[in-house]
């Protein structure tokens, strides 16, 4: 006969495995799914007091290029997580290079969608006090992807440039001073289309015409106006600069402007002009040649296109440095006014020893 009181016992025995079992189930698929909820969800970037940091995706970077980009900021509390966060949501196929704004206590989850969309945080970009387009093309890189050779290419190659209406020589007028958003990740020929954008929209219809009513094109503009920023640094002289300039222009007198001739002669450091300065053959020699040079000898600054577009109307038609050395300068309207104080300027400089 059974014992029913055994089978009794051994039923209990079972479903308390069973039980326990299940609880043992129930716990470690909780403890699974935990760890993967961290993975996925809890904070992974610790940037100690910081509020946001930068990542900066280069092109055709791919998962284990992003992945030491971040290890190399030393910004991830755990990077296997984050690596295992990009395989599953099949990160290698959406890289998306540029500028990233990565903020404090992001979650693998957030870091991850943040970059597959291609959402980048423009960059302000600055330039200013640029006289050559080598320099330019420096600075630019300095800031954006694109190398310094490749920006310098661009600008030096005439069938590209020329679609903008500018010349090599003339390119660098392109690029009105100032500060501008753009996309870090720009090529050189997003970033002329960009500047481009902005020339256009600051010469508008009004300065344009304003341009037009001196007798200038906007680039003829930006021409002079480089040469009155070279000539002062002065704002509150600029536009009597500028009217002693547009005297001689309207009156086809050469300009005899000296920065001209160090541009010509490729040595901004010169100090005092001689006459061996002055025979150099150059286009860019106004005290050979008449007119305006063909295109600006440094980067014409906002004060400078305002001043020969809103230039002094007086009777000047020349000037020299102010023997007292204070930045300004002295005015003439006649060639023997203009010697007396030229010889004052000199003397000044003898009894400096400024010699070259």
């Amino acid at each position: 006969m059974i014992n029913l009181f055994r089978l009794k016992g051994n039923l209990s025995k079972k479903w308390k495995f069973v039980i326990v079992a299940i609880m043992l189930l129930f716990l470690l698929s909780g403890a699974v799914l935990f760890k993967f909820y961290q993975d996925i969800f809890s904070v992974n970037i610790d940037l100690g007091d910081e509020k946001v940091t930068y990542l900066y995706i280069p092109t055709n970077s791919n998962q284990a290029d992003v992945l030491q980009l971040l290890n190399d900021k030393h910004c991830l509390k755990n990077s296997t997580s984050l690596e295992w966060v990009m395989e599953k949501k099949n990160f290698a196929r959406h890289i998306h290079p540029g500028r990233y704004e990565i903020k404090n206590g992001m979650s693998n989850n957030a870091l991850i969608d943040l970059l597959r969309s291609g959402v980048q945080t423009p960059l302000n970009l600055t330039f200013n006090n640029t006289r050559t387009l080598e320099d330019f093309a420096g600075k630019i890189a300095a800031q954006i992807e694109a190398d310094s050779i490749s920006i310098l290419s661009y600008l030096n190659d005439e069938s590209e440039i020329q679609q903008y209406g500018f010349t090599s020589r003339t390119i660098l007028g392109m690029f009105i001073p100032n500060t501008y958003q753009v996309y870090w990740d720009m090529d050189a020929q997003k970033f002329v289309e960009k500047m481009y954008k902005e020339y256009q929209k600051y010469w508008n219809s009004e300065r344009t015409e304003k341009a037009k009513s001196i007798g200038l094109t906007p680039i003829e503009v930006s021409t002079l106006a480089s040469i009155v920023d070279e000539e002062t640094i002065k704002n509150d002289e600029k536009k009597r600069v500028a009217g002693v300039y547009m005297n001689r222009l309207n009156r086809q007198i050469k300009l005899d402007a000296d920065p001209t001739l160090k541009f010509a002669w490729g040595d901004f450091t010169i100090r005092r002009v001689l006459n061996k300065h002055k025979s150099i053959d150059s286009p860019y020699n106004t005290y050979k040649y008449r007119g305006l040079p063909p295109g600006p000898i440094r980067q014409a600054s906002i004060s400078g296109i305002e001043a020969v577009l809103n230039y002094e109307k007086h009777k000047y038609y020349y000037f020299c440095a102010s023997p007292e050395f204070n930045g300004y300068h002295v005015f003439a309207n006649s060639l023997r006014e203009h010697n007396q104080n030229a010889r004052r300027y000199q003397k000044a400089l003898n009894q400096k020893g400024i010699m070259k």
